[in-house]
């Protein structure tokens, strides 16, 4: 089979607006850390609710940066869904914190309210939920469960840039919010991320941590009357800057968010339909309450087939994925002392997961075409 013919699981929906948008800005003045990150920011806040962005150079990065600027550090606890891509906790542990893994639900892979709830404790800085597959996590009750403990709620939505819950858009629901950009993600920068946050020093904490903890602000400074070219650090950043040419591209994807998030609902729904009466599945459920922005089609393979088809589908050109081992079985986690069975609703949910091919620019020929190879495997 070639590669032409190879059906991925996700893929970027690029239209000559992009390509313009792009070239824009390689014939101006600025390729980085120009008005393009401004407008890009400015447009983030446009979908968040007005909740003020910072844009960073990947997913990863806006995790790195909003545990960061929650001050997460050696001695402190960070509750975190393992159902997630190993960033959400690996970036807290490289600041130094104890990941601490809580379970999630049977029928969404997102936090468990009551289990972040039996993890928190004393020295919890952040509950850190995830939203699987784009389908928001109950924010509401963990943000209780975080603030009762004392600590923050960060929202990784690197799936849901569109989605809302209970009417309330997906980066107003967190005390920290982080996307990515990536290009199978549901806008693309290329590589890229956010971080969205309402809270003003939360957000100046993000802002000087993505420019190496730069301090331009005289008032701020220790030796403001060194010159006009003073700048200082006071607390250690890295540089995580989008440049401008790749704000450029996100602002015109950005334009075509509500088709994005539309056509993916479509897709989605078409799986279903199609899949609904097929003995040996799951299909993902969408909760009372959510309106979700699918990244990914979640189907759960029960009775132990699930590697059976993947290979099954992977050999007939469709490129189904796994999303994702328990974040915890990566050997990393295992050499600091964490084991297998921490998490068992994760690891269940991990043993039947996986992700059919879900894009926008899919075709509805190309969703029949995989259900019927899943309608033919079960025969």
């Amino acid at each position: 089979m070639s590669t032409a013919d190879f059906l991925p699981y996700g893929r970027q929906s690029i239209v000559e607006d992009d390509v313009a948008a792009v070239a824009a800005v390689l014939r101006g003045d600025w390729l980085t850390t120009g008005p393009a990150v401004t407008r890009f920011e400015s447009d983030i806040a446009a979908v968040t609710g007005g909740v003020p962005a910072v844009a960073v150079t990947s997913g990863t990065a806006a995790l790195h940066v909003a545990y960061a600027a929650a001050g997460v550090g050696p001695g402190d606890e960070v509750v975190c869904a393992p159902m997630t891509f190993v960033a959400t906790a690996a970036t807290a542990a490289l600041l130094g914190a104890k990941v601490v893994f809580a379970d999630v639900s049977p029928e969404t892979g997102n936090l468990l309210p009551e289990a972040a709830a039996a993890a928190v404790t004393s020295r919890t800085k952040v509950v850190a939920a995830v939203d699987y597959a784009g389908h928001p996590a109950d924010l509401a009750t963990l943000s209780t469960v975080a603030h009762d403990a004392g600590a923050l709620l960060l929202e990784d939505a690197a799936h849901s840039i569109g989605g809302t819950w209970h009417g309330r858009p997906v980066g107003s629901l967190a005390d920290l919010t982080t996307f990515s950009f990536f290009p199978t993600k549901n806008l693309t920068t290329a590589e890229g991320g956010a971080v969205a946050c309402a809270d003003p020093d939360l957000l100046r904490r993000a802002q000087e941590f993505r420019n190496h903890g730069l301090v331009r602000d005289r008032d701020r400074q220790r030796w403001p009357d060194e010159g006009g070219w003073h700048q200082e650090v006071h607390e250690f950043g890295l540089n995580y800057r989008l440049p401008d040419v790749l704000c450029a591209l996100g602002s015109s994807q950005l334009r075509r968010l509500d088709w994005f998030v539309s056509r993916r609902a479509a897709l989605h729904a078409r799986y279903a339909a199609g899949l609904s009466d097929v003995e040996g599945v799951a299909l993902p459920v969408t909760l009372p309450g959510a309106a979700p922005a699918w990244h990914l089609y979640p189907l759960r393979v029960l009775d132990g087939r699930r590697r059976a088809l993947y290979e099954y589908l992977r050999e007939n050109g469709i490129g189904v994925q796994v999303n994702y081992i328990p974040a915890y079985w990566h050997p990393v986690f295992a050499d600091l002392g964490y084991r297998r069975g921490l998490c068992p609703g994760a690891e269940r949910f991990y043993a039947e997961e996986l992700s059919l091919p879900l894009f926008p620019d899919l075709t509805d020929a190309a969703v029949d075409r995989v259900i019927s190879l899943v309608r033919d495997f079960f025969g």
